[in-house]
């Protein structure tokens, strides 16, 4: 892990708002800055970034951070990577914890020999008609050529030898560009005559390349090894290319080949990526997920294109949200993509796209498909399966509806099928019906917001924050604990970092929107000393009441515990009205 103290002094250097504004031009407005949010279509400004708490926030799409997030989710980039980004940009050396280093200390720029292999390919596809007419044969023009940086790695062993004269160089064989005999130690190209499609990061350099054979030969498709620059399991081909198109259209195709994606592109389709050989990630849906809220994923309608669209489905689920959409697109047998929009065309692809499964049913379905529903042995077989999928949607109104539908497919109530799933207590099932019970909750509730809100704001004041005195069952009052633990055991830490701490927890979101809630208040240290100490004598006036209710009815009482009803009712009496109230009325400033 990058440590925290690093993190806040990184955060500390950079303003957050000339950080935004190298991508996004901000409007002054009173305390605060906003636009039209980055990361989706509007027309109304509801993009804020506070200079002074040093966060952006849409009010529009809920999107929330600081300036590391902010790169993580307008570049793409990995947490470590947009780290990097910004401690560059101030001149901070990274800490020497970064576990992958892509140049060596007084070793050579791999990123450059990568690039000037990337220029050897292109101008040999300039002074190959064979090759050039293979691709005019699937119906590319120079231009998306050009795009895409394609280019043609010549038959013969050694060409690359006349690009770097050291062809010895063990940086040549770090990249992957040569290979070397285990035997005779003898080294030779690794791409000869095959179309190359370099692969770039997001930042777009060319990290790696693919090559597609001309003629039969096997394998159709060579990638590069992995490589100090290059793991396929986290790289998409054609990312670079298509985040502007996949910004403005609000969706990104998921597919599995660089041609499908090169021809999509050529039919106005700009908007794909695909896996480099590998079955989607984890990593790959989190980069999409940073792009957009709609991915379609689109795949062959035979059994090798299910069989990936349901692993792709497994992946995906830690990382569904309720406010984002996968969809799965299952093309007719004898088409891929490329086949399909060539023969086609893009109106006709996109009408396709329409007809996009939701993942939700995709999942019903297909887990439908596996079992006899007609008897209790198949409808058991069902909730079994779906049991340790069910508990992996981090989506909790998706997995609702989830749950309800298997429920009802199993002719199970939904109360059953929580407990089977161990997940979702039938007391939460059942909340939205007990409006009783909620309106009970809802002043303690209240109280943790506003105590949470205030740990965010001024951490310092965890030292104050006993955990006795917050019943921990709701997701919220879990989270004040752990923040509050966390504050203690770094009391210099300031609240950007205690959100960024929590990224990748079940209390990340919930966070985020409290910290959120602060922009429409005016905390000054003074009141929020007093919300927090306010809101705390609330909980511990309540905590008093219960304890001396439940020694009221507790028959045979002994002497030692009628002592300590006194000193509760004694302690009850004492506490001022004013000081009571005050949490409420200045609470209401602090929460949403």
């Amino acid at each position: 892990m990058i440590p925290d103290s690093f993190k806040q002094e990184l955060l500390h250097r950079v303003d957050i708002v000339d950080v935004i504004e190298r991508y996004v031009p901000l409007k002054k407005g009173g305390a605060n800055y906003s636009a039209c949010c980055p990361f989706h279509t509007e027309k109304t400004p509801s993009f804020t970034v506070s200079p002074t708490k040093q966060f952006y926030h849409c009010f529009g799409c809920g999107v929330h951070g600081n300036a590391i997030s902010f790169l993580m989710e307008y570049q793409g980039l990995g947490y470590v990577e947009a780290v990097k980004d910004l401690a560059e940009s101030v001149g901070m050396k990274m800490p020497a914890f970064e576990p992958r280093t892509k140049k060596p200390e007084g070793g050579p720029d791999l990123y450059e020999i990568m690039e000037r292999a990337c220029e050897y390919y292109r101008e040999q596809l300039k002074a190959t008609p064979r090759a050039i007419e293979y691709l005019k044969g699937r119906g590319l023009t120079g231009k998306i050529a050009a795009r895409f940086g394609i280019g043609y790695a010549p038959d013969g062993w050694q060409n690359l030898e006349g690009v770097f004269p050291n062809y010895a160089d063990k940086a040549l064989k770090d990249t992957g560009l040569v290979i070397e005999g285990e035997d005779s130690g003898r080294r030779y190209d690794r791409f000869r005559d095959r179309i190359i499609f370099p692969i770039l990061n997001q930042r777009g350099s060319v990290i790696a390349f693919g090559g597609r054979v001309l003629g039969d030969g096997e394998p159709k498709y060579l990638n590069s090894p992995e490589t100090p620059l290059f793991e396929k399991g986290r790289e998409l081909y054609g990312l670079a290319q298509a985040r502007l198109a996949i910004r403005a259209v609000g969706r990104a195709i998921l597919v599995e080949g660089y041609m499908d994606v090169v021809a999509l592109a050529q039919h106005g389709v700009e908007y794909a990526v695909a896996t480099l050989g590998t079955a989607t990630s984890a990593t790959h849906i989190q980069k999409l997920l940073r792009q957009t809220d709609e991915v379609v994923f689109c795949f062959d309608g035979d059994a090798a294109g299910r069989k990936a669209a349901w692993h792709a489905l497994e992946v995906s689920l830690p990382h569904l949200a309720d406010n984002k959409t996968m969809r799965f697109l299952f093309l007719p047998p004898e088409h891929d993509p490329d086949s399909f929009v060539r023969e086609k065309g893009k109106e006709a692809f996109e009408k396709k796209l329409e007809t996009a499964r939701p993942l939700s049913e995709f999942f019903v379905e297909e887990l439908m498909g596996r079992v006899e529903l007609n008897t209790h042995e198949g409808r058991g077989r069902l909730v079994h399966e779906a049991k340790p999928l069910l508990k992996q949607i981090s989506a909790r109104t998706l997995q609702l509806q989830l749950i309800q539908r298997i429920a009802a497919t199993a002719h199970l109530d939904a109360g059953q099928t929580a407990r089977l799933t161990e997940e979702l207590t039938e007391a939460r099932l059942a909340a939205p019906a007990r409006g009783m019970d909620r309106a009970g909750q809802a002043p303690e509730l209240r109280l943790v917001r506003i105590l949470l809100q205030c740990l965010i704001a001024k951490p310092a004041l965890a030292k104050e924050l006993s955990a006795e005195l917050v019943d921990q069952q709701s997701l919220e009052a879990r989270a004040l604990i752990a923040v509050a633990e966390f504050c203690r055991e770094s009391p210099e830490v300031e609240g950007n970092i205690v959100v960024d701490h929590f990224q990748g927890t079940e209390f990340h979101n919930l966070l985020e929107s409290n910290q959120a809630a602060l922009l429409d208040t005016k905390l000054e240290a003074e009141h929020l000393e007093v919300d927090f100490r306010g809101a705390l004598e609330r909980l511990q006036d309540k905590q008093r009441h219960l304890r001396f209710e439940a020694l009221r009815v507790k028959p045979g009482r002994t002497p030692e515990e009628e002592t300590e009803m006194l000193r509760l009712l004694r302690e009850r009496n004492q506490v001022p009205a004013s000081q009571s109230n005050n949490a409420i009325i200045s609470g209401s400033r602090s929460t949403p």
